[in-house]
């Protein structure tokens, strides 16, 4: 490990050097990296420098208590010694998680579907429900929420919706939102007190970069214009401007319509297609690695229910993790910070029994 940051370390050198050259910024594309990458080993370097000082703070209080034989002195430099002892421990723990493999994707805005599964209306009272959790999440994070498409019934609810959130490390944290979702309430509709369970399923993709080849052949893709249809402004129903995208080799449709441009709403549904691609590519890959799979925090099965709603208690429980919380209302209104950072911390551990076994 001491190796890898050391070597860690003379990059870290070598970046700050190049980005202290004159010339670095006459290459833009070569500056941007630079950037990203000092960025991403920052953490690692000033972890590293504050272990190293620790370490050496330890020898210069051994040596000292060699010599002090003031008892009072004595006492501070043990003191000071423990502390450092014990900061190391926390030390070598941050950095063995600061250098578990990175996924790729952590730095990617995302594409969130939300479906209405068993259930019928209740289902999709409760998929409004939760989109509405995700976009108060957002805002607490200073991410941007965009609707793509949106499936509404009548009451408030949505049979589904797609939309974008983009900001720093977005799918980082959202992506374990991806699963089954169930709630457990007693539904508006039913006369007599009865608790129903509903679910709905959360899909939550990385938006596709421009350095993500994913070719879709105009012969494999048909495209339709249409009016767009449900609740909208003074353009958006009386216009041509919905765009629906048929892919023939995977068979998935896409639709957008939230947009007054057709050129807008095309772009969107491309953005949804090309994400939905990526990310069948990355589940194929993800199911042949079943060493890996076990090392997650759950499955990674879209089928897997990973979280429990239940009204009449006020309680959310997480079944990956073990995790009950009774703050319902709390968690309804967007304050998912403390499931996700469990989500992080459990697959950590996780990854580092695994790499500790190897």
């Amino acid at each position: 490990m001491f190796d890898k940051l050391e070597d860690l370390l003379i990059r870290f050198e070598e970046i700050m050097g190049e980005l202290h050259e004159p010339t670095v910024t006459n290459n833009q594309e070569r500056f941007r990296k630079l950037m990203k990458e000092q960025s991403d080993l920052t953490p690692i370097v000033d972890a590293y420098t504050e272990y190293k000082k620790c370490k050496q703070d330890i020898e210069d209080s051994l040596s000292m208590l060699e010599e002090e034989k003031d008892e009072e002195m004595r006492e501070m430099i043990k003191e000071t010694l423990n502390d450092s002892k014990k900061r190391v421990e926390e030390l070598e723990q941050e950095l063995k998680i600061l250098l578990l493999p990175k996924d790729p994707n952590d730095d990617k805005n995302v594409i969130v579907e939300i479906r209405a599964g068993a259930g019928g209306d209740e289902a999709a009272l409760f998929a409004a429900e939760i989109y509405r959790m995700y976009v108060h999440y957002a805002e607490k994070q200073r991410w941007k929420v965009e609707l793509i498409n949106v499936d509404e019934i009548g009451i408030g609810g949505m049979k589904e919706v797609q939309f974008t959130i983009s900001g720093q490390g977005a799918y980082s944290k959202m992506k374990y939102e991806s699963g089954v979702h169930r709630v457990q309430r007693v539904p508006e509709t039913e006369s007599g007190g009865r608790i129903h369970t509903s679910t709905i399923s959360v899909a939550v993709m990385p938006e596709v970069d421009d350095d993500i080849d994913i070719v879709i052949e105009d012969k494999d893709i048909r495209i339709d214009v249409m009016r767009a249809s449900g609740n909208g402004g003074q353009c958006v129903n009386t216009t041509d401007s919905a765009v629906r995208l048929t892919h023939y080799p995977s068979g998935i449709v896409v639709y957008s319509q939230t947009e007054k441009s057709q050129i807008q709403n095309k772009a969107k549904a491309f953005a949804l297609l090309k994400s939905k691609l990526y990310d069948i590519e990355q589940q194929q890959r993800h199911d042949a690695e079943a060493e890996m799979r076990r090392s997650q925090i759950g499955t990674g099965d879209r089928s897997e229910k990973i979280r429990t709603y239940n009204f009449p208690q006020g309680r959310v429980t997480d079944h990956r993790i073990g995790l009950t919380l009774y703050k319902l209302d709390k968690i309804m209104n967007g304050d998912i910070e403390e499931i996700i950072d469990a989500c992080i911390a459990a697959d950590q551990a996780a990854k580092l029994a695994k790499m500790n076994e190897e």
